[in-house]
């Protein structure tokens, strides 16, 4: 049904006609469950699953009964909750759901990570945030939002109603003033605070002091709360190493955005000692087309070989890789010197394992990250593991 409408409506009309009462309907159905919770929003470009996880673990720390829900993972009720979504906010029905069930388990918070699709999809419609966050706003989801600028009033418009914003400041150069926008208190995080975290990166600095603030305004012990983002061991698929024997470090990351590999990149680089890094990428088919070439120049310029390879094509998997080698040669790559196209994920980790990297090599693996299919064709999603096909090249190699 939902598929037959949007062949005939703009999404415009799709939004206010189909999402909205679906959203509306599911309010009323598990009866306004979040006016009984303080809710935590996290949106923006990247960095949000993070943050909400460690907005969860430090109120935690704390003794408060909460429950979280993220793109990778969700917990409601002190339990693990197999939410089957795929890398997106679930639809209005299982928000409610899961906010009822944390309700009727007496829980004082509610943490959500907020994509833009379900902003600009009412999925969130109904529920008052206390905390609204932004980690950051960079180059993404233009396949669907058309323009940068459309990109950013979304996520801005999410503030509207907060009582406390919560904003990276260096956001504030590149999208429309917030103030403009948002009633509320507006705090901002990014100043490079001193942390002693267990995951590498700037980036989960700059998520982990976001995770800071927002527990801060909630009148969290901050001693409490730095011992615990200090205590985060990061999540699957987030520069998660694989140890292996052969000297070399294997990293999976689920960098798919330019920002976000641009970020790993650069803090793999830091932790190189004399040796090469090694990427392998992709890009996913019917999304933002001009990543594409984006992706390519960056992982050239911060990388001493790119591998292209698949990150579900779609069907769209020749048309990708041509785009995403053309912006690495813009960048000085070279076929089959620092530039190889392996259309097979698995070979392409097979060979950047075994036939190129040596010991004191990076090696990372981006795209997929947690994720557990993949689509190839655009009809259907097959199994998929990040960690296996690394176990299958090591165990091969």
């Amino acid at each position: 049904m939902k598929d037959l409408i949007r062949s005939f409506l703009p999404q415009r009309a799709i939004n206010y006609f189909y999402h909205l009462p679906l959203a509306i309907l599911a309010n009323i159905f598990y009866g306004f469950p979040t006016r009984g919770l303080r809710v935590i929003g996290v949106t923006g470009t990247d960095g949000k699953t993070t943050t909400v996880n460690m907005i969860y673990q430090i109120l935690k720390s704390a003794g408060k009964k909460v429950s979280m829900v993220s793109t990778i993972n969700a917990v409601v009720g002190g339990k693990p909750i197999d939410t089957g979504f795929h890398v997106t906010s679930p639809d209005p029905f299982m928000i409610q759901k899961l906010a009822r069930s944390a309700v009727d388990n007496g829980d004082e918070f509610l943490v959500l990570e907020v994509t833009s699709h379900a902003l600009d999809q009412f999925r969130f419609w109904g529920i008052k945030f206390e905390v609204g966050v932004i980690t950051n706003i960079t180059h993404e989801h233009l396949d669907y939002h058309k323009t940068f600028e459309k990109y950013s009033a979304t996520k801005l418009q999410f503030l509207k109603d907060v009582k406390y914003a919560v904003l990276n400041k260096n956001l504030m150069t590149n999208v429309p003033r917030p103030e403009d926008i948002c009633h509320g208190q507006i705090i901002t995080f990014g100043k490079n605070t001193s942390l002693n975290l267990k995951i590498p990166g700037k980036y989960n600095a700059e998520n982990a002091e976001a995770a800071l603030v927002v527990t801060n305004v909630l009148g969290i012990d901050q001693v409490v709360a730095r011992r615990s983002v200090e205590n985060f061991n990061g999540l699957a698929g987030r520069m998660e190493e694989v140890k292996n024997k052969k000297g070399i470090k294997i990293v999976i990351d689920f960098a798919h955005t330019p920002n976000g590999l641009k970020q790993v990149l650069q803090t793999l680089r830091s932790h190189l000692r004399g040796g090469k890094l090694i990427s392998v990428i992709g890009c996913e088919g019917f999304r933002d087309v001009g990543k594409r070439e984006m992706m390519g120049e960056i992982a050239q310029k911060l990388s001493d070989i790119v591998i292209v390879t698949s990150v579900d094509p779609r069907g769209q998997l020749h048309s990708i890789n041509r785009q995403i080698a053309t912006g690495a040669k813009k960048a000085g790559a070279k076929d089959g010197v620092n530039l190889f196209i392996i259309e097979d994920r698995q070979e392409a980790i097979n060979f950047a394992i075994n036939n190129l990297a040596k010991k004191g090599d990076i090696v990372g693996l981006f795209g997929k990250g947690h994720e557990k299919s993949i689509n190839l064709d655009g009809r259907k999603e097959i199994s998929w593991s990040e960690e296996e096909a690394v176990e299958k090249a090591l165990k091969h190699g």
